[in-house]
């Protein structure tokens, strides 16, 4: 008779665990695009366990209540926010050039429709602008670092004089922010497939 694979409790263990983050990364991803479609507020366990084909009982496996998943999915839209719009942006050389880079990165991110709301982070700050409490709280930190993120790329650019020293880097920001902002509700709330082109040129001009 052959004998059985001795049994490695710890290799076990591990493999659980792997599997684990890859079915919470997978209720995420499903979680991020169905924020930016029926709102964040509406992102409740029992909603987003009909949407992926789970029970309730196996989403409370991974989040202990609707503010922990909602804080987790804001958390997963920044590391995509990472890989789809900062680490391509950030590839081009420091200065002017990276600016813009950043810049066309977002628009492509829309373009490509990476969530089909559009950008998340324009979708969950309009939705909880009023409210008050702890996912609130914590969409705005992670908001303030995207906008300090362009911010020091301004800087960086204004440091390497490709950039008018005298130029208030807050309020550049505050431009191109807004200029990207308007592409996003252009594109996505009015369909204008012009939105995208008419923000590239804005942002050049500027």
């Amino acid at each position: 008779m052959a004998r059985g694979r001795a049994l490695n409790p710890e290799s076990d263990g591990r493999r659980v665990r792997a599997d684990g983050a890859r079915s919470r990364q997978a209720i995420l991803n499903a979680a991020t695009e169905l924020a930016t479609v029926e709102g964040l507020d509406g992102l409740s366990i029992a909603r987003l366990a009909e949407h992926v084909g789970m029970s309730k009982s196996g989403l409370f496996a991974h989040f202990r209540s609707k503010e922990d998943l909602q804080i987790a999915t804001i958390d997963a839209a920044a590391d995509m926010f990472e890989r789809e719009v900062w680490q391509p942006g950030r590839a081009a050389p420091a200065g002017a050039s990276r600016v813009v880079s950043v810049c066309e990165a977002f628009l492509s991110y829309l373009e490509r429709a990476v969530f089909p709301g559009g950008c998340f982070f324009v979708a969950a700050a309009a939705e909880l602008d009023a409210k008050a409490g702890p996912v609130r709280n914590h969409m705005r930190d992670v908001y303030s670092r995207i906008l300090e993120t362009l911010a020091d790329v301004v800087r960086e650019a204004q440091g390497l004089g490709e950039i008018d020293e005298a130029e208030d880097v807050a309020q550049l920001t505050y431009e191109l922010d807004s200029l990207m902002l308007g592409a996003n509700f252009a594109y996505v709330f009015f369909r204008d497939p012009a939105a995208l082109d008419r923000a590239r040129r804005a942002i050049r001009q500027r």
